[in-house]
Parts: structure tokens; C-alpha cells; sequence
């Protein structure tokens, strides 16, 4: 099956992603980078993106016993890159190369998109280039981070956070959902969810990373509201509350709000409107449908109120998300 479309033009620049790599490589971080980004897309007859792997180090890098990565591309080469791809480091107490920070900061000015998968967020750091945002990074370094870099609005329960041209993930299987949701700002949230589907993965995880920090909860809480879970998304066009979702997993409304953000790492409200919006944003690309047939089938009374939550979830108006992903989807 192809996937075709006529998607916005895209200047050459921005479909070329750099990857970085360096000696003592996450080879994890980076695997995920080079699966996203870097191999090829048949099933798209669009144009995908292109990538190249940039050394910060000089080359060969060891990455581990045996293996060894070796690039043909040098920091100097960032000039021509619309997004760069940090995926970790190997030492979070270790100043990276100036070289490396200054082409950063050079990249961030010239506009450049910057993402972090996991430690990476402490290469950005020491550039200088999350001083006064909002970012994240593993559980188990958040307060570090935030102790290092006073500045820092750091969220330690996000699996990723979109500050506009710098996006940070948490944990290394994160850098997932992160770079997932980049593919969702360029391409719409329906080629993100093929993407995912290739990688047998969910094309958003619910919750934050809260929900995997080692803590004394109960015993797979989750299996305890899966079935509520799944009611409430086919049945996202009614008035979904937490005394109708507790009737329905046979809790009381303070037992179910318990479970819930045990297993979610979130409250029912925030996960019912993350759920609509994805769901809007489905339908608009879909084409399908008019607006207010879309307010209707995710649950919004009026207009004005889907309107608004749509715009404050995904950043733009529905009519802006039409224009710029509706209709791109037909399946040969």
C-alpha cells in the first residue's frame, strides 16, 4: 500500500536531519534517530526526510568493544541542517567540546531545530540554550539538571516537551515519542501514526514518566481500568466524567482517580482531552468532515470551546490544521 498526498512545500533544508555522533555513543538514542529519520520510507510517495550522521569527535568514534562509527561529515556541516538530533551523551559530568556548543548555538540562531533524547538535554544546557524554557529529561536526572542549570523549568514527569525549535525527551525510549511528534508538526499526526505502526509501537503514550519511576503502587493498576480505558474512546463524543468512568470500572470516583493516575501518570480530564484532540486531528486531516461535525464526534458542546482547546493543545486553528495536513492521506 502507498500513502500519498500533495503535503505543503518543503525547501531541501528542511527535510535534512543531522545525527549526531560522538565517542562513547548511547547507541540506543541513536538507533532511534537513524530509524526515524534515516531509512527509507516506500510507503510514502512524498518526499521523506534526509540525514546524514555528523561526528563531533574525531573519527573513528569508539562506540563500544568492536564497533567503531565513522562519518564523512564534520560539526562544520550543521550550517546546511534544518533539524539536529542529539541523541544523548556520554557523560553528564563531562563539558562537552566547545566546538560542539558554539555550532549549537550558531545552528539555534540560524533557526535550526534541536532535539534531545535522554542526557542529550545536558548537551543543550551547557550551550546555554535552555535558559529560561521549559524541558526534560530521564527521571532519574531531572534534579540534577534543575540543581546545574537553575534556569531551567524542568518538568520531571513529561515523556517529551515541545518548546517550539527545542524539543527534550525523557528516557531513552522517549526520544520515541519525541521525535514521533516531530514527524507529527512536519507531516500531520496521520503519517506519525504509520510511522509508529511500523515501529509496533502506540502512536502516543498516554501519561508521563511518572508512571515508570520505581514507587510501592499497586500491582498492575492499569489492568484494573483498561476496559474503562477503552469504553471512553469509542465513546469520546459523550460527557465522559470520573463518576461515569468509575461507575464503569466499578470503583468509587476517589478509588478510580487513585488508579488512574497510578497507571496513566495523569488525571482523567487531561487524558480525555489529550484523547479528543488526537482525535480532531485525525478527522481533520481525514477530510471528512466538517468542523462541526468534528466538535460533535469529540464531545465539544460549542464551537468557540473546540476551537479553543484545539488551538491550545496543538498550537494552530482547526482551519489551519486543515489547510496544512487535510486531505493528504488516500491509500492506494
Amino acid at each position: 500500500m502507498t500513502i500519498s498526498g500533495t503535503f505543503p512545500p518543503m525547501l531541501n533544508q528542511q527535510n535534512l536531519v543531522a545525527i549526531l555522533a560522538y565517542d562513547g555513543l548511547c547507541t540506543f538514542e541513536f538507533g532511534i534517530a537513524v530509524e526515524i529519520f534515516g531509512l527509507p520510507r516506500p510507503e510514502f510517495d512524498f518526499p521523506w526526510y534526509s540525514h546524514r550522521i555528523v561526528s563531533v569527535d574525531p573519527y573513528p568514534m569508539q562506540v563500544s568493544e568492536g564497533i567503531k562509527v565513522v562519518s564523512s561529515f564534520g560539526l562544520g556541516s550543521l550550517c546546511e541542517v534544518n533539524t539536529i538530533i542529539i541523541p544523548g551523551w556520554r557523560n553528564r559530568d563531562e563539558k562537552p567540546p566547545q566546538e560542539l556548543l558554539d555550532a549549537l548555538c550558531e545552528a539555534y540562531h540560524r533557526g535550526t531545530r534541536l532535539l534531545s533524547i535522554c542526557s542529550g538535554v545536558f548537551v543543550l544546557a551547557a550551550a546555554g540554550l535552555l535558559e529560561g524554557k521549559r524541558a526534560t529529561t530521564h527521571w532519574r536526572y531531572t534534579a540534577e539538571l534543575a540543581e546545574r542549570y537553575p534556569g531551567i523549568t524542568v518538568d520531571p514527569n513529561v515523556l517529551y516537551v515541545d518548546s517550539g525549535q527545542i524539543i527534550t525527551s525523557a528516557g531513552s525510549a522517549a526520544g520515541i515519542d519525541a521525535c514521533l511528534h516531530l514527524v507529527s508538526r512536519d507531516y500531520g499526526v496521520h503519517v506519525a501514526n504509520i510511522v509508529a505502526r511500523r515501529l509496533v509501537m502506540p502512536p502516543q503514550r498516554s501519561g508521563g514518566q511518572i508512571q515508570f519511576i520505581p514507587s510501592p503502587v499497586a500491582q498492575k493498576p492499569r489492568d484494573e481500568i483498561a476496559a474503562t480505558l477503552e469504553w471512553a474512546l469509542e465513546n469520546l463524543h459523550r460527557c465522559l466524567s470520573v463518576k461515569s468512568m468509575a461507575e464503569r470500572a466499578l470503583m468509587s470516583e476517589r478509588t478510580f482517580l487513585r488508579r488512574f493516575k497510578e497507571a496513566m501518570g495523569t488525571t482523567p480530564k487531561r487524558w480525555i482531552l489529550q484523547s479528543r484532540m488526537n482525535l480532531a486531528r485525525d478527522l481533520l486531516e481525514s477530510n471528512h468532515l466538517n468542523d462541526e461535525q468534528i466538535m460533535e464526534s469529540t464531545g465539544f458542546e460549542t464551537m468557540d470551546g473546540f476551537r479553543s482547546a484545539f488551538r491550545k493543545s496543538v498550537g494552530i486553528s482547526p482551519y489551519s490544521y486543515r489547510k496544512k495536513f487535510g486531505g493528504v492521506i488516500n491509500a492506494d
